[in-house]
């Protein structure tokens, strides 16, 4: 089903190259870790995401020293849009407005009025939107009093009213997030959101962990969202490296089959005592061999099954795949099976029928 059909309908932004809602592809965001300050290695670390994925890179600028990274970056050739994380120093968005494309900051705490008129006076001669960012552990003292925890009413109120500051100044190029380590609560903040809003909103589980803690966490929170329609841009928040995040992304939005560049689907079985060989270790190695082999971008489904009983019956609409016996196993197209072959010679045949697939597409 396309994700359009069914999907929220939000006010589209631009980012730099990137439209974020409207019909656009769900995109991915992720953040550098590097020092700002330290342009080289910012720079390095912003193309090893662009080459993993990654649509949107997020970059802290702490002081005003940091923005000039910004401008050596755009003067390095990077392309891919960069977002300037602000918090409370209004005079660092403004400044960095010429070279970001996209401005992320909590109205409350950047001032009063006439500071966040600065910024959006920035914003708008640049042509640059803002990402209003709202998470549990920032939440206002009044809402905090209020509802007496950071609720996912509370969340969106939060969010709601800041908008209403940019809004006030005739501003409405604008995203918002709601982040909340508790899955459920951020769930809801954005169901709330986007019953009460038409600006796009970003998607994340903050504070998330590592491990696959943090992956399931961010899988449920973000995925049962974008099953609902719900979500124009995601992050995944993971404690490791951050190209780590544009893949766990990546996986979320193919396994919805909204992803913008699908790529392999791997259909493998969880093996039990039918199974004859040894499909766990074949599995990471034909995973491995795929990136190796340049076939892991190709949009085809392949089956990796441990016996003929999984095998081309249960995945008959696989485009390619095996199945596994006593010492040999069988390769199969669409169910049909198309030879019987040695077990250590399955995984040759396998990617082999893969490139002839893929030498026949161009």
């Amino acid at each position: 089903m396309d994700y359009n059909s069914y999907r929220r309908k939000s006010r589209p932004i631009k980012v730099g190259n990137i439209t974020v809602g409207g019909d656009s592809f769900v995109s991915v965001q992720s953040m550098t870790n590097t020092d700002t300050h330290d342009a080289r290695a910012t720079y390095a670390q912003v193309m090893a995401l662009a080459r993993r994925g990654c649509d949107i890179v997020r970059i802290t600028a702490p002081d005003a020293e940091s923005v000039d990274t910004f401008r050596k970056l755009k003067a390095m050739g990077v392309t891919v849009p960069l977002v300037a994380d602000i918090h409370f120093d209004y005079k660092i968005a403004v400044a960095v407005a010429k070279y970001a494309d996209k401005i992320r900051i909590n109205p409350g705490n950047i001032g009063g009025k006439e500071k966040i008129r600065e910024v959006v006076r920035a914003c708008r001669e640049y042509g640059v939107p803002i990402r209003i960012g709202v998470n549990s552990g920032s939440l206002e003292k009044e809402l905090l009093k209020k509802y007496g925890a950071p609720t996912p009413e509370a969340l969106a109120e939060s969010a709601l009213y800041h908008a209403s500051l940019l809004e006030e100044l005739d501003f409405s190029d604008i995203a918002i997030s709601v982040k909340a380590s508790d899955t459920r609560s951020m769930i809801e903040a954005n169901r709330i959101l986007a019953e009460r809003t038409v600006y796009p909103l970003h998607l994340g589980v903050t504070e998330a962990g590592f491990g696959a803690s943090a992956v399931v966490k961010s899988s449920v929170g973000i995925g049962t969202l974008l099953a609902s329609g719900i979500g124009d841009t995601v992050r995944v928040s993971l404690t490791d490296d951050p190209t780590r995040e544009v893949e766990v992304a990546r996986e979320i939005l193919r396994s919805l089959g909204i992803a913008k560049d699908k790529g392999m689907n791997i259909v493998s079985c969880p093996t039990c005592g039918r199974t004859k060989i040894d499909l766990i270790s074949l599995a990471r190695e034909f995973e491995r061999r795929a990136v190796e082999e340049g076939i892991d971008k190709m949009n085809i489904t392949v089956a990796l099954m441990g016996c003929v009983v999984n095998g081309p019956g249960e995945a008959r609409e696989a485009d390619v795949g095996i199945a596994g016996g006593v010492g040999e196993g069988l390769v199969f197209r669409r169910g049909e099976i198309i030879a019987k072959v040695k077990e250590d010679e399955l995984l040759d045949r396998l990617i082999s029928e893969i490139k002839e697939m893929k030498g026949k597409d161009e």
